[in-house]
């Protein structure tokens, strides 16, 4: 499925088959995050109209282009006000991530502990992302929670996913320290 429908997104397209083409998992993400930061701040990319409607339950996640043989998805998501995720891993696959609109407070977390469903991190890099700023996630490099920065305002974010990212593991935090594991089953929104 593409919602592709103007010049910039079959460009940004195109871009992002060059870069699955290098195959190599760093290769790829550092070219996405270079392309996805120059054609967001260079304004040449924008969205469709509908991308930009957020959701008042929960950030709007919705697919603006799987590649054919899945190599890669791009997913836009809109932040209302305060909207945000719990600490999630990415199932295994690399992820890119660019703020379109807004900004958004990501912070990053290792894991220290892994006993099935119960799991220890430390938190480590908080970042205030911008217009334009990008981040690679590439396992096991793959756990952080991403939180709409503004508390009046909407924010937008473009993911771009080596494959189709379809669950997660999402972390509750439990009293003693340590957070329980649960599978978040991930939709895609109108």
């Amino acid at each position: 499925m593409t919602h592709a429908d103007s010049g910039a997104l079959r460009a940004l397209i195109e871009n992002l088959d060059r870069a699955v083409a290098l195959e190599d998992c760093a290769e790829v993400s550092e070219r996405i995050k270079s392309d996805l930061s120059e054609s967001i701040l260079s304004r040449a990319l924008r969205l469709p109209e509908r991308f930009h409607q957020p959701r008042s339950e929960c950030y709007a996640r919705r697919l603006l282009h799987r590649d054919p043989d899945l190599r890669y998805t791009a997913v836009a998501m809109t932040w209302s006000p305060g909207q945000g995720t719990p600490l999630h891993d990415h199932a295994g696959i690399w992820c890119v991530e660019a703020v379109v609109e807004g900004a958004m407070e990501v912070t990053h977390y290792d894991l220290l502990d892994d006993q099935g469903a119960r799991c220890r991190f430390a938190r480590q890099l908080h970042v205030h992302a911008e217009v334009g700023a990008s981040g690679c996630l590439t396992p096991p490099f793959e756990y952080h929670v991403l939180q709409s920065a503004y508390r009046d305002r909407t924010s937008m974010t473009l993911h771009v996913y080596g494959g189709e990212m379809s669950r997660c593991g999402a972390f509750e935090p439990e009293d003693d320290g340590w957070y329980e594991r649960r599978e978040k089953v991930l939709q895609y929104h109108d």
